[in-house]
């Protein structure tokens, strides 16, 4: 049991992630969408989808920071345990509550609202169970951290390096609390069925717009454009010059 939860399950889903987004991305692109429920509700989405999406960038750099940096590098650079420990549950007590807020606020919604209700459809009630045991088992290990001071970078730490370099130490894993146990466990089959909900759109954001060059626009009258200051609400893109057919 001890070799198929820390050993066989990661590879499985690691496995299913990876291969699971190259075959959704070509039998499915035009289903690679969050399948936006914005034109039944709004105001709520506004409120959750920001905390949700920011605190869960908070959450996962946390997660890069103490599971990939080892402790004796953050030792080697002069930085002492207690204070390490200090700042990781600050910052990641933050991140998580922002998470539980906005993730709170999106199912009351998803469940009050009648129109996003019947928009719900099974993956998303799997997807969003998993997501709220995560979320739970991950804070309570955060503020339980608090008192008990268990230092999970010398067990599930090196037990997730082991995973990446093909030389799984299962034993670090075993000797951990159930609490982290549950948390990897379901993290786990979290990232076995991520291809197969709405949580691709991961991989679709628009991150590629803050480096796209600038536009160049021209108005429409140029006349006009140089005594009104209001000039700019009325431009249109510049069309590239018509090609003769004889060159």
């Amino acid at each position: 049991m001890t070799t198929l939860l820390w050993m066989a399950a990661p590879y499985v889903a690691f496995t299913s992630f990876v291969l699971g987004h190259i075959w959704r991305y070509r039998t499915d692109q035009f289903g690679w969408t969050t399948r936006s429920s914005q034109m039944y509700e709004s105001w709520l989405l506004r409120m959750g989808s920001p905390l949700f999406h920011f605190g869960l960038l908070g959450v996962f750099g946390g997660h890069v920071v103490g599971l990939l940096i080892p402790e004796s590098w953050t030792t080697a650079a002069g930085i002492p345990e207690w204070f390490y420990h200090l700042t990781a549950v600050t910052m990641g007590s933050l991140a998580g509550f922002a998470v539980l807020a906005g993730l709170g606020i999106l199912l009351y919604r998803r469940i009050a609202v009648s129109a996003v209700r019947q928009a719900t459809t099974r993956a998303d009630k799997v997807m969003y169970a998993l997501l709220t045991g995560a979320l739970a088992t991950g804070m309570l290990n955060t503020l339980t951290n608090v008192f008990a001071a268990y230092n999970y970078r010398e067990t599930v730490s090196p037990w997730f390096r082991s995973l990446l370099s093909v030389h799984p130490v299962v034993e670090l894993m075993a000797h951990a609390p159930w609490s982290f146990q549950m948390h990897v466990l379901i993290v786990l089959v979290l990232l076995g069925i991520w291809p197969y909900t709405r949580l691709v759109h991961m991989f679709s954001a628009p991150a590629g717009y803050l480096m796209r060059p600038y536009l160049v626009y021209r108005s429409r009258d140029p006349q006009k454009a140089s005594g009104n200051r209001y000039a700019k609400a009325w431009v249109t893109p510049v069309a590239p010059p018509a090609r003769s057919r004889w060159i």
